[in-house]
């Protein structure tokens, strides 16, 4: 079954940075890794935000995925939220989230 990287791109609303975080670290995350599919989930934040080309985004969300099906997998996870099965954060931005689906084409390669 191939892997795949979804990359969400996020931000809080202004003045809930906390709110946006706990929630997403110690809820959301689990959340979407109760999905069968979802295989791990890490967390980023921008370490340069005024580095050239930098998103507008400075929260990154790594999941590894592994499916045959990626669209409907990402759809199952699309219909949680909206059904209200998993909760989302009013601290969470989402008029400027960004998500990206990559296709792996090597195996990790570790140390």
């Amino acid at each position: 079954m191939p892997d795949y990287a979804y990359v969400v791109l996020s931000q809080p609303v202004r003045g809930q940075e906390d709110v946006y975080n706990q929630w997403y670290s110690e809820r959301h995350l689990r959340d979407v890794m109760a999905v069968p599919g979802f295989v791990s989930a890490q967390r980023f934040q921008l370490a340069d935000p005024a580095a050239e080309g930098a998103p507008s985004q400075r929260y990154m969300a790594i999941y590894t995925m592994r499916t045959d099906t990626p669209d409907a997998l990402l759809d199952t996870l699309r219909d949680l939220v909206e059904s209200g099965q998993m909760e989302m954060s009013d601290a969470l931005d989402q008029d400027n989230l960004t998500t990206i689906l990559y296709e792996a084409i090597t195996p990790v390669v570790s140390a």
